[in-house]
């Protein structure tokens, strides 16, 4: 299994500012959604890795707001699985036919991903699209969760599911840029490490990508 873990950190973003905290509060993402600035994506498209058609998908990003702050959360995928087996991920997957749009894709995924109920979910609105490097086109739905919410792992999925601070991933000097010469071309990525007392969550790909896409959005 590739462990990206081995991939020469190129440079970082400490010199850019993080997002400030009165956006990181319920009523300040409300207020950014509702009335959403210009900005541009820094992430759009990874190498691809299949030259078979895209596929629509959707992810939702979570966020929790606890007495002491918000935070993120996150899954991580169960080893056995074919694709990005023990990657860290959001909840989300393909959309299908019979999905009205892309929120009910995110939202019927993090149901039967995480037992996570829709009525405990508040969407705020969408990001760019994200393809992948597997050909998933990937609509991110940015939504606050009631922490009230429960949620526990499917575990034919998701391995673990776990929280992460918003204002940890919404800092540039916690993210770090990779590249590795792989499968023929150079290849970027981000990554965000986070150290939770536990284990090291190695955040990366395309939901660092997703992340760092939404602190451009969040700092505009």
């Amino acid at each position: 299994m590739f462990d990206p873990r081995q991939a020469p950190a190129v440079r970082a973003s400490a010199h850019l500012p993080p997002v400030a905290p009165h956006r990181l509060t319920p009523a300040g993402l409300r207020r950014h959604f509702a009335q959403p600035p210009v900005w541009t994506p820094e992430v759009r498209a990874e190498p691809a890795l299949s030259a078979r058609v895209p596929a629509a998908a959707a992810v939702l990003v979570p966020i929790l707001a606890h007495s002491q702050g918000t935070t993120v959360l996150l899954t991580q995928r169960a080893a056995h699985l074919n694709a990005h087996a023990g990657q860290i991920a959001f909840p989300g997957g393909r959309v299908d036919a019979t999905d009205a749009d892309v929120v009910a894709t995110a939202l019927r995924e993090a149901q039967e991903e995480i037992a996570l109920a829709a009525a405990y979910v508040e969407v705020l609105g969408l990001l760019p699209p994200y393809t992948t490097a597997t050909a998933y086109v990937v609509t991110p739905v940015v939504a606050l969760v009631d922490v009230g919410a429960t949620w526990w792992p499917h575990p034919g999925e998701v391995a673990e599911v776990f929280e992460v601070p918003l204002p940890f991933l919404m800092d540039p000097a916690n993210h770090v840029s990779q590249t590795l010469a792989w499968d023929g071309r150079l290849r970027h990525w981000f990554a965000m490490p986070y150290h939770d007392g536990k284990a090291e969550r190695y955040i990366w790909g395309a939901t660092a990508g997703m992340l760092r896409n939404l602190y451009r959005c969040l700092s505009a």
